[in-house]
């Protein structure tokens, strides 16, 4: 079983937009995360731009199925602003400038993070929101889902305590 650097770097290409290089990518993905193999096998049979409309079709239209973690905690309110500030501090306290066309929340973004630098603190704050959008994405019936059933296998179970 490959270690979770590897699955959470995996995940992170497979929840980004599926251009040229996703395909590329993709038999290595395959082999390397057997966890996302579901996954990556319906992408293997799956065209190129049907793939692509599917992505923008579960990701770019509602937040129903938002990418962007401090939405799952923060909704479009000004807190957002300031968690978006603590990804951008928790990055550079590991030596790295966030520097994307994204947001520093995006799922991809922390997971690559993760697997960069083995710290799942990110992850593991937002565990309730990756487990909101596993349940959406499974309800939905999309097989991204097995990608966020992937992720959250490896984080530790969410404390249903009162948040403060």
């Amino acid at each position: 079983m490959p270690s979770d650097t590897v699955l959470y770097q995996a995940a992170a290409l497979c929840l980004t937009y599926p251009d040229d290089d996703f395909f590329a990518r993709l038999p290595l993905l395959r082999e390397a995360a057997p966890q996302l193999r579901t996954f990556t096998d319906h992408a293997s049979v799956t065209g190129p731009q049907e793939l692509a409309a599917h992505y923008v079709r579960v990701f770019d239209f509602k937040n129903r199925h938002s990418l962007y973690l401090s939405w799952w905690q923060d909704g479009d309110t000004r807190r957002r602003g300031m968690s978006l500030v603590r990804f951008k501090d928790v990055y550079r306290q590991h030596g790295l400038q966030f520097s994307g066309e994204e947001l520093p929340d995006f799922l991809p973004a922390v997971l690559e993070f993760t697997a960069r630098t083995g710290n799942t603190e990110l992850l593991t704050e937002y565990r309730e929101g990756l487990e909101q959008l596993r349940s959406r994405l499974a309800d939905h019936g999309t097989p991204y889902a097995v990608v966020l059933e992937a992720v959250c296998a490896t984080l530790p179970a969410v404390s249903m305590g009162v948040r403060s």
